[in-house]
């Protein structure tokens, strides 16, 4: 797999999704998704001088390698551009590693894992990761952004995409929700306030998460001997759990995906006119997780499009969902 072929495979799903977005410096835009020259490199993702990032295993423990092997990590940026400026990603991740961002103000306890999107073929770090964490901080939440082991493509089968029975990005969030627990007295969070909250293919990840406890990778050290399910879940513009081979009202769920009547309270968050993520895929969560007895909320828009971030545009589901988050997190007694 050639850098150029994930960059582009990353880029072109992005670019079906919308045409109007706009920057996050709090005006609204109309800006549209425009193609522009794609940049990547070789080299480590890197936090600013407000995160610090830590590897989620120590070195000397193997892990299974991505699709593309030993190769090492890059670090790109390029088409389309989303609210008139360009995203960024994290690609060939063999080493992933969280990076821990302090709550500002009056520290509330809660903590939030983020899992940003990318196909499953990189890290989308900053539309769906640093920036999503700005926000979060401000609340009062320690933020933690995961970067996750990428790519890994799903297998088709009989002309179907089909989950990897081992999934990578969902033993990096297991092993980071481990550590978040075993080391909350250090971070300052509280080991029952610990959320997660992923976008597109992380949030397929943050509904993996919490409907499951069995882990596809030996326990590593005391820290693994922690729960894995979060206390709270927000999934937005979610994929691959609708069984899209079915009539397309049934909304039964994929083969793969299964509900735990012990996943933790969730809130949905998707777009009508979603081009990437029908949304499908969230309402046979949502009917699934009702009918196991979870609390879930759903937040449902007419437009919106897919990947749209916090970046503020003419849709109203770009202004307002964090907001109704917030009033959300406060519903559930976590804010």
């Amino acid at each position: 797999m050639s850098r150029f072929w994930l960059a582009c495979s990353c880029i072109i799903a992005a670019a079906l999704a919308g045409t109007v977005h706009a920057q996050s410096t709090g005006r609204v835009s109309s800006a549209p998704r425009t193609e522009v020259p794609k940049v990547e490199k070789e080299g480590v993702w890197q936090p600013g001088p407000d995160g610090t990032q830590v590897p989620l295993w120590p070195a000397q423990v193997p892990l299974a390698l991505p699709d593309t092997g030993d190769q090492p990590e890059a670090t790109g940026n390029g088409s389309p551009t989303i609210g008139g400026r360009r995203w960024h990603w994290a690609s060939y991740v063999t080493r992933p590693t969280m990076t821990i961002y302090p709550a500002k103000g009056t520290n509330t306890g809660t903590a939030l894992l983020v899992l940003p999107g990318g196909g499953f073929r990189a890290v989308a770090t900053d539309l769906e990761g640093t920036e999503i964490c700005d926000w979060v901080v401000e609340n009062g939440i320690t933020c933690i952004m995961l970067k996750y082991r990428s790519p890994q493509v799903w297998p088709r089968q009989n002309g179907q995409t089909r989950r990897p029975v081992v999934l990578l990005g969902l033993e990096d969030a297991q092993r980071a929700m481990s550590l978040l627990r075993h080391r909350a007295s250090e971070y300052g969070i509280d080991p029952q306030r610990i959320g997660v909250i992923g976008f597109s293919a992380g949030a397929y990840l943050a509904a993996n998460i919490s409907n499951t406890t069995e882990r596809t990778y030996p326990l590593t050290d005391d820290a693994d001997r922690q729960p894995t399910r979060p206390n709270f879940a927000i999934v937005a513009y979610t994929g691959r759990i609708w069984d899209s081979a079915q009539r397309r009202n049934t909304l039964e769920l994929a083969p793969w995906v299964q509900v735990s009547r012990e996943a933790p309270p969730t809130l949905i968050i998707h777009a009508m006119d979603d081009p990437i993520n029908d949304v499908r895929h969230p309402m046979a969560y949502a009917l699934a997780l009702n009918d196991a007895g979870v609390r879930v909320d759903l937040r449902f828009f007419a437009t919106g499009s897919h990947a749209f971030g916090l970046r503020p545009t003419n849709d109203p589901v770009t202004t307002q969902w964090p907001r109704q988050t917030e009033q959300w997190l406060r519903d559930i007694g976590m804010l």
